[in-house]
């Protein structure tokens, strides 16, 4: 899988977290649906690797469907053992050099210059900037961008619509939201509320994408 190039393409990569197993994988379905076709599954949630595993079966092989929240190797196996295609970590991790060696892409977390050339030295394909809301919003994506202009940043955390405008105007490749798209679907909420909420992020990053 060509991480980057998938990226580049969606523009949106939704993080499903829940502590309702059969909500979640509901949840990632319901995305699926919608359109929203690149999800990652955070190792957080209550029995995400069973999540990750049905929602492989559901979705068959060419999903792309990976595992987030990644924080050590064995976290890496795991995922790659439940069907993730590619891992995302909350900071420069033991699970980026095990996921390389796995032969999945990995979108790492960084937040200061220094994680971004850690991150890159260990094979990150992208550079999840988290949180990106705290660190000082699109603001702080614009200063990372002066010494960094080429590399492909995805700001995650607090990222709502306006956000995710704002966001994609400033540069990044993609970026990724989980309560603010997800709201309460993954514990067992309203999907029909997830819905209108896909359509709405669907919205802003086709707008984004034209010429």
């Amino acid at each position: 899988m060509d991480l980057l190039a998938t990226l580049r393409d969606r523009r949106l990569l939704a993080i499903v977290r829940g502590s309702d197993p059969d909500a979640a994988l509901t949840t990632v379905l319901t995305l699926v649906e919608e359109g929203i076709t690149l999800i990652e599954v955070s190792l957080s949630g209550r029995d995400a690797l069973d999540v990750i595993a049905r929602a492989r079966t559901a979705l068959g092989p060419d999903a792309t469907l990976g595992a987030g929240t990644v924080l050590s190797a064995d976290d890496a196996r795991a995922a790659h053992k439940a069907g993730a295609c590619f891992l995302v970590t909350p900071a420069v991790s033991d699970g980026i050099a095990t996921g390389r060696e796995l032969g999945l892409p990995v979108l790492a977390g960084v937040m200061t210059p220094t994680d971004i050339l850690q991150a890159l030295r260990l094979g990150a394909d992208a550079l999840k900037l988290f949180p990106a809301g705290s660190a000082g919003g699109p603001g702080y994506l614009r200063d990372l961008r002066g010494p960094f202009p080429g590399l492909p940043f995805v700001p995650v955390g607090g990222v709502d619509a306006r956000a995710a405008q704002e966001y994609l105007r400033g540069g990044a490749v993609a970026v990724g939201v989980g309560s603010p798209l997800i709201g309460d679907a993954a514990e067992g909420g309203d999907v029909t509320a997830l819905r209108e909420r896909a359509r709405t992020f669907l919205d802003v990053v086709r707008v984004e994408a034209r010429p």
